[in-house]
């Protein structure tokens, strides 16, 4: 198996104290963002990844374009959506898109697809929430048979029917890499499996060991569906974030995370983060990569055991507050110290 890739993914959030109108501090923020990917590179990081997002703390909704600017300005790493809210797209757009940034990266372009689990999408593009499933179902589908072939006959309920149009560009990788982004929903696993595509699981929470049934089931249903084992490739995004030391990397990041989730705890009906939730979600009863170099790669290396091997890591390190010097530090952390332990564990 060749050895664990690790990246990062971000959400392009504005910071705590920028308000929304103002354009000064999102063009700001976006520069800065800019710079992150090209520290990761630097720091000779795998992949780096952008959500997808249409709200107002966040700088993410048009990621393909953010990521052919990054494209311009770094050299190996692979750059990816984190996830692409497929349900909510044109497939054919989606993949004209990629295959586009996979021509200016010169084919180090990968998409993550994903029913999503911010919903606002929907409303903002016509669809409807009631046909949430049959959607992603349906483009998914398209989106795989469009990366397969040039010119297809297609029709569905949720677009107009292709009679052999051309679909350009074509990417410069012979298969453009779709992998598909999974929570906890076990059609989703199975889906994966049964298609033999990549599985990319977000974690925010729980045990590690409480996925690696679903994750087995991917297995499982893979292999039943007659992909080879090593065509299997299960891939994690948690959060993550790596300090000088253990103590300073939490107090770095907890603030900033604490005012995401309660942003988002109010309206889906979680209760409030407290620092108690956090500390336990960082230690090894949890799932957040957070802490020195030291911590966060043994911390990485149990995850891999439990789940059974995984081919990539993506570290989740968006927050409300993040320094952009703490940021680029910890990235280059990530990439220096913990990346190395653990490719020389993992190769």
């Amino acid at each position: 198996m060749p050895a664990m890739e690790i990246g990062i993914d971000s959400f392009a959030i504005l910071p705590q104290d920028a308000q929304p109108a103002n354009q000064r501090a999102a063009a700001a923020r976006m520069e800065q963002l800019l710079t992150e990917i090209e520290t990761a590179d630097r720091a000779g990081l795998d992949v780096f990844g952008l959500g997808e997002h249409h709200r107002q703390e966040f700088l993410d909704s048009a990621p393909t374009l953010i990521l052919a600017a990054a494209a311009a300005r770094t050299k190996s790493i692979r750059l990816t959506s984190a996830v692409t809210v497929l349900g909510a797209a044109d497939p054919v757009r989606v993949f004209q898109q990629f295959a586009t940034l996979d021509l200016i990266s010169k084919g180090r372009a990968e998409i993550v697809v994903g029913r999503g689990s911010s919903i606002e999408a929907f409303p903002l593009f016509g669809y409807s929430l009631n046909d949430y499933d049959d959607l992603f179902t349906e483009k998914l589908g398209l989106l795989l048979r469009v990366r397969d072939a040039t010119h297809i006959e297609w029709s569905g309920r949720f677009r107009p029917a292709l009679t052999g149009q051309g679909i350009y560009p074509r990417p410069l990788q012979d298969k453009l890499p779709i992998w598909l982004g999974v929570g906890g929903t076990p059609q989703s696993f199975v889906r994966a499996g049964m298609l033999g595509l990549p599985l990319m699981l977000a974690v925010i929470g729980g045990r590690y060991e409480q996925f690696r049934p679903l994750v087995d089931l991917y297995r499982e249903a893979g292999l039943r569906a007659g992909h080879a084992p090593e065509t299997l490739r299960v891939g994690l995004h948690t959060v993550g974030f790596v300090a000088p030391t253990s103590k300073e990397a939490a107090d770095i990041f907890y603030p900033g995370w604490a005012q995401m989730m309660s942003v988002v705890g109010r309206e889906r009906g979680w209760s409030l983060p407290t620092r108690r939730d956090f500390d336990v979600m960082r230690s090894d009863k949890g799932t957040f990569l957070i802490g020195d170099p030291d911590e966060v790669a043994g911390n990485l290396m149990r995850a891999n055991h439990i789940l059974g091997g995984l081919s990539r890591v993506t570290f989740q390190m968006s927050t409300a507050s993040a320094d952009h010097e703490a940021m680029t530090a910890a990235i280059t952390l990530l990439g220096e110290k913990v990346a190395t332990v653990v490719r020389s564990a993992t190769a």
